[in-house]
């Protein structure tokens, strides 16, 4: 076989819902008998209590906190913190990543767990004294694929116990609040399934205009007012409200120096994503959605996942009052709008065809969670197809990552090596093999073998590693190109049947 054959591969308060006097019999609190909802996850898998505080079959305690809250969508909850116990801390504990950085404090997971069931009865108490005290994040500076540098905060492990715990106890609540075309970082809901959204949306409505938005520097802007404001919508236990004040209060660590949070929530800290979907769900979904149902004559879809969201119209002067009035909207919120990155562009069924009447050539493409959109015709019926291809400057800092790491790995033995690169293509093809894309995953595939060949060439000036010799032993143990993903509308219909 050719080295080319081989290298590509195929309101109210939550005490005016409980009754006043409610039979106890349980021994439990009244509160603690009726909050409660199901156990939601971050974007990770984790387990539902199956049973409740007192060990009892049935719905767990937080099960009952989302009844609560789909029952009265304008209810307070005025107790919470006693649903952070013990338990809930060991299981918080144990979906952390094992092998994550540690944060200020230096203690890493394995570490704390060596006497971990001392460490969590005193951190319960801390935290239902008030005594706990929340410390600063490690920022450290992660590149992006466009060179600049992205400011994370790395919070330290039992900062992270506490805002998972909690985090928990909040899902709970707003998972009955959030709207459905936000996707970012909610429990059973992933990138594809927004991908899937916006191309059966493009595709089924009348879209003839894409506005993608960007909006500068959101995490570093988040006003912490107007958080705690959004929080206190549902939040009426000040125990809850003064943890969440304390993350946002606790500032960054770098290079020695304690610099003060005024504004904004760290990327990276855990519960970050709830508050910034929580911040957007009242900054921008609840007005997007009443805005397409009282301005809008067209069409009008959406998908936000995080800060990053897309909307189609169609009509253009729709979408151009849409903008300026969203500017002004944000404005109140501390927000704005990227001026360079977020663009109204021609994009939809007819786009190609007014385009080349008017001389103009092909529709501009945007980029969307690793992909740039396409407007394409399908190969065999000629129908229109929103094409997606993975980001030509994402792959590129991609091969560069492992480039480095290869040559890091240069005197690591060949079967290790071997192993690795498995582990790293089977991952970027796990995102990136979407229907439409094979292209870009067969030159990926090339470029990761042409990158290894070189490092094995270079551990020796007699080395024995030829084209053939490489293809015939090592290049067929990488996986090959292949499609993993259902098109869109088919997962899509299946996830939504109606």
């Amino acid at each position: 076989m050719s080295y080319k054959a081989h290298m590509y591969g195929g309101g109210e308060s939550y005490s005016g819902i409980v009754p006043a006097k409610q039979l106890n019999k349980s021994g439990r609190p009244p509160a603690e008998v009726v909050e409660g909802r199901e156990l939601t996850k971050e974007n990770m898998d984790q387990q539902n209590l199956c049973r409740t505080q007192s060990r009892e079959s049935g719905p767990s305690a937080l099960d009952r906190v989302r009844e609560a809250a789909r029952g009265d969508k304008k209810s307070r909850f005025t107790t919470l913190l006693h649903h952070v116990t013990i338990d809930l801390l060991r299981e918080s504990y144990y979906s952390l990543k094992r092998q994550a950085a540690p944060g200020v404090d230096g203690v890493t997971w394995e570490e704390y767990g060596q006497t971990l069931e001392a460490r969590l009865s005193d951190l319960h108490g801390r935290i239902h004294r008030g005594a706990y005290q929340a410390k600063p994040s490690r920022r450290v500076w992660i590149p992006k694929s466009d060179g600049r540098q992205r400011p994370l905060g790395i919070a330290a492990l039992e900062d992270k116990v506490v805002q998972h715990a909690v985090g928990r106890v909040l899902n709970q609540i707003w998972e009955e609040d959030f709207r459905g075309f936000s996707y970012g970082f909610r429990p059973g809901r992933s990138q594809h399934d927004a991908l899937d959204a916006l191309s059966v949306g493009i595709a089924r409505k009348k879209v003839n205009w894409v506005l993608d938005l960007d909006i500068r520097a959101f995490f570093d802007k988040i006003d912490h007012a107007w958080m705690v404001k959004f929080v206190e919508h549902r939040v009426g236990d000040r125990r809850i409200v003064r943890l969440i004040q304390k993350w946002l209060k606790a500032g960054v660590r770098e290079q020695g120096r304690w610099f003060e949070a005024e504004e904004g929530t760290p990327q990276g800290a855990v519960i970050s994503p709830i508050l910034a979907n929580l911040y957007l769900h009242y900054a921008l979904d609840l007005w997007v959605d009443q805005w397409r149902r009282k301005n809008a004559a067209g069409d009008v879809i959406i998908v936000r996942y995080a800060d990053d969201a897309v909307l189609g119209f169609q009509h253009r002067d729709e979408a151009e009052r849409f903008l300026e009035q969203l500017r002004e909207r944000l404005g109140k919120f501390g927000l704005e709008l990227h001026p360079e990155k977020t663009r109204l562009i021609e994009f939809g069924r007819y786009a190609a065809e007014r385009r080349k009447k008017r001389g103009q050539g092909k529709p501009e493409t945007f980029n969307f969670l690793g992909f740039t959109h396409i407007c394409g015709t399908s190969q065999k019926a000629g129908y229109f197809v929103v094409q997606r291809k993975t980001i030509g400057k994402r792959m590129a800092a991609k091969l560069k990552e492992i480039k480095a790491q290869l040559q890091r790995r240069m005197h690591e033995s060949t079967a290790d090596t071997l192993k690795w690169l498995q582990s790293v293509v089977r991952g970027y093809f796990r995102y990136h093999a979407v229907p439409g894309n094979e292209q870009r995953l067969r030159a990926f595939r090339k470029d990761v073998l042409r990158l290894w060949l070189r490092q094995l060439r270079r551990r020796s000036q007699r080395s024995r590693w030829t084209c053939k010799r490489f293809l015939e032993r090592l290049a067929v143990q990488i996986p090959f190109a292949q499609i993993e993903h259902p098109y869109p509308q088919v997962r899509f219909a299946a996830k939504h049947p109606r």
